[in-house]
């Protein structure tokens, strides 16, 4: 069984997991060509079995190939990555997270996106979180 996901991934290991996300499975070969200023291919096998060993994917055999998955959940792992963000950089207050977030894109959001923002909001009150 793989060791319980944890801590950061560096940029390439974050990369790499990119792809695996977009397209849902790739060999090391589809990962290479997916990447930006790509590293070698055996930079590339070598971080893949870096996030295997950290429990981030897993292969499986297909003919002579080794085909990599992601282990979690693409909503997982956002979860994860922003609980991260909230605790180290807002003191896990979610107010100052959104407050932060809409500071950030207050001139990019549409009318519809802030409608369902406010439901959002009644949803939690509702809800007493």
């Amino acid at each position: 069984m793989a060791k319980e996901t944890q801590g950061a991934l560096a940029r390439r290991e974050r990369q790499i997991m990119d792809v695996l996300y977009a397209r849902g499975r790739a060999t090391a070969q589809e990962v290479l060509d997916a990447l930006p200023d790509p590293p070698s291919y055996s930079t590339v096998r070598a971080l893949l079995r870096v996030l295997e060993g950290k429990g981030h994917v897993r292969h499986e055999q297909d003919g002579p190939r080794y085909v990599f998955l992601p282990v979690v959940t693409r909503a997982k792992a956002r979860r994860t990555a922003l609980r991260r963000v909230l605790d180290t950089f807002f003191d896990g207050s979610t107010e100052q997270t959104v407050a932060a977030l809409l500071d950030l894109q207050s001139s990019k959001l549409e009318p519809q996106e802030l409608e369902r923002l406010a439901q959002l909001i009644d949803k939690a009150r509702k809800e007493g979180r």
